[in-house]
């Protein structure tokens, strides 16, 4: 399922292609996918201007003046920009037609995907208003080795929410503190719940863990300040790192091009059971939790 860093990807590929585009046709050749998509979504969409592309967690919201568009890629969507009269193929569910002589095809073998429509605040949508605080903000867009070098200084946290000037919440780690006392849910279990923080999966919650030193398993209460400041940190360092490497080569992920990501080459841990730790050189455990994988180095985290 692409994640948080393959959606981005996907939303930074599309932006320089719809933003200030207008819209000159619909195509739906199949309104069943996860929710049905609105069947007036033409009528309503033709002859609009796309004002602005943006994301919420995992979810692209084209911004059309009267409404916004919300895309969600599902376990195996994809969105690609091509030209105009491209055919299209068996899992080419819906077509948005440009005034420019392109197209954004959105392909979804599973049909898990989402094209919905939302009149008012995108962010007040059932699906999103509950969601909580997202993992970056800009600077973090460019993260690099310099913040690994940083991140037990107070002046890596994200500032106070009285000190930020956009109304989405940044995570910090006063959020992962206040969220983790007394729960004995697993760390690894408590940072992939999107009313904890949004967009961090599977893949990236175990190499943040690895990052961290903390193994995946350990209670989520028990973890000190301290700790949260460090995995706070390299949550974002991951990300950031993952997102300027085009996102990870999921089994159906491509980008806008068709172009697969290459953070996997830099894995530490996901889908390494049994190879030697690129730290210490113990073999790297496998474990189930939640029916999804986690993978760790019992010798460098704790």
């Amino acid at each position: 399922m692409p994640e948080l860093p393959e959606v981005e990807t996907t939303r930074r590929g599309l932006a320089a292609h719809l933003t200030g585009a207008t819209i000159a046709g619909v195509v739906i050749r199949n309104h069943q996918l996860r929710w049905p998509i609105p069947k007036n979504l033409p009528q309503l969409l033709r002859g609009r201007t796309i004002l602005s592309l943006t994301r919420r967690a995992k979810y692209l919201l084209l911004d059309c003046g009267s409404g916004t568009l919300i895309l969600h890629l599902g376990m195996s969507g994809s969105l690609r920009i091509l030209p105009a009269d491209t055919p299209p193929e068996k899992h080419d569910h819906f077509d948005l037609l440009l005034d420019n002589g392109k197209l954004m095809r959105l392909r979804d073998p599973r049909r898990f995907g989402a094209v919905l429509w939302h009149v008012g605040d995108a962010h007040e949508h059932p699906l999103l208003a509950k969601l909580g605080p997202e993992p970056l903000d800009e600077m973090d867009y460019g993260a690099s080795a310099a913040r690994e070098q940083s991140v037990h200084s107070r002046a890596a946290l994200a500032p106070t929410r009285q000190e930020r000037s956009d109304a989405q919440p940044i995570f910090d780690a006063r959020d992962l503190y206040q969220a983790t006392r007394g729960r004995s849910v697993s760390i690894k279990q408590c940072i992939m719940d999107h009313h904890v923080v949004v967009g961090v999966g599977n893949i990236y919650a175990n190499e943040a863990l690895f990052r961290s030193g903390i193994k995946p398993q350990l209670a989520a209460g028990k973890l000190s300040l301290i700790r949260c400041e460090k995995l706070v940190a390299e949550i974002r360092t991951t990300l950031a790192e993952a997102i300027k490497l085009g996102g990870s080569t999921l089994r159906d992920f491509v980008n806008t091009s068709g172009q697969p990501g290459y953070f996997q080459q830099t894995y530490w841990v996901y889908g390494r059971a049994d190879e030697p730790c690129r730290r210490c050189g113990a073999p790297i455990k496998q474990i189930k939790q939640g029916q999804r994988s986690s993978f760790y180095c019992a010798v460098c985290q704790k």
